[in-house]
């Protein structure tokens, strides 16, 4: 657990359409590079973030499973869009709507991720906070946070497979269909 680690306030934090969060990570998820505006909504200062596994920001409303989709995109080297609701230092949240890459050396191996954030669209918010939802009630259903991980992941692929879509294009339909 963090030395951060605060309850959450239930208090949203908002950044501007304009403004974009930036970061940049090791393999391993630990961060190299952070933007003012990341610091700014999240309330860190560059040298809390600098090495501090990103999930320093990550809220306990975010089922992990989503986090395991986009583990498993990142590292077969594609990109990924993905809603994530993310905590401020104070237990504030805020809602992104992120696009990680990979970055590859010159062999071609992974050396690092990058990811920008921009504001969530909020019509398609009203659509994928009851997913969250339920998806965090499967995870929570079993005794072990692996089976419901793996349970509630599960879940979410069939969703997408009825559907007919990949994770990607299920965030982009997403805001389609709340417009």
């Amino acid at each position: 657990m963090s030395k951060y680690a605060v309850k959450p306030t239930g208090n949203e934090r908002r950044f501007d359409d304009d403004e974009i969060i930036v970061s940049k990570t090791d393999p391993k998820g630990k961060l190299t590079y952070v933007n003012q505006v990341f610091c700014k909504i999240a309330l860190f200062t560059p040298a809390e973030l600098m090495g501090q596994p990103h999930s320093i920001v990550r809220h306990p409303d975010m089922p992990r499973c989503v986090f395991k989709l986009l583990w498993d995109t990142l590292q077969s080297g594609e990109e990924v869009f993905a809603y994530v609701k993310n905590m401020a230092k104070n237990g504030d949240h805020y809602w992104v709507l992120a696009h990680v890459t990979p970055t590859f050396d010159a062999g071609g191996a992974i050396v690092g991720y990058h990811s920008n954030r921009r504001t969530a669209d909020r019509a398609a918010l009203a659509r994928i906070e009851p997913l969250y939802a339920q998806l965090l009630a499967e995870e929570a259903r079993h005794a072990s946070d692996k089976d419901g991980m793996l349970s509630a992941y599960r879940m979410l692929q069939e969703m997408l497979r009825k559907q007919g879509v990949e994770y990607n294009h299920f965030v982009f339909t997403t805001m389609d269909q709340a417009a």
